[in-house]
């Protein structure tokens, strides 16, 4: 059986991801439209292609993707990837760490306190500099 695409459901889907309120959409496509009429149009299994390039320039996303997109071949192909047994796309993204986080803390006090140090032996010199100025 085959699934039909919803391309009103995909509109909203990419104007949710886009973050725009059916207000701004409606807005966007002119004075005829308000939000009820985008909470309609987003209703319908097939949109009218004039109107779906419309909405295509105001989300800035081509119309293909609001005619093709399908959510569970989506899904699909995602899981297929992360479940194959190649898993070079895997190794991409390391979870593990390639150092302890606990070294790393110590090391940056180390470096804190080895800073202050300097600034403070700076400080003493200026403070011998100043004096000979004022000695003289």
């Amino acid at each position: 059986m085959e699934q039909k695409i919803h391309q009103g459901r995909n509109v909203k889907r990419f104007r949710e991801m886009l973050n725009i309120k059916q207000e701004a959409l409606a807005y966007d496509l002119g004075e005829d439209w308000n939000q009820k009429k985008i909470s309609m149009l987003e209703q319908k299994d097939v949109i009218e292609d004039n109107l779906l390039k419309q909405i295509s320039a105001v989300l800035k996303i081509p119309v293909e993707a609001f005619q093709n997109f399908d959510e569970e071949q989506a899904i699909n192909i995602i899981s297929n990837t992360f479940t194959s047994n190649d898993t070079s796309t895997l190794n991409a993204i390391n979870p593990h760490c390639t150092f302890n986080p606990i070294d790393k803390i110590v090391q940056l006090y180390d470096e804190k306190i080895a800073l202050y140090e300097r600034m403070l032996k700076e400080k003493d010199e200026m403070m011998v500099r100043l004096e000979k100025l004022i000695n003289r």
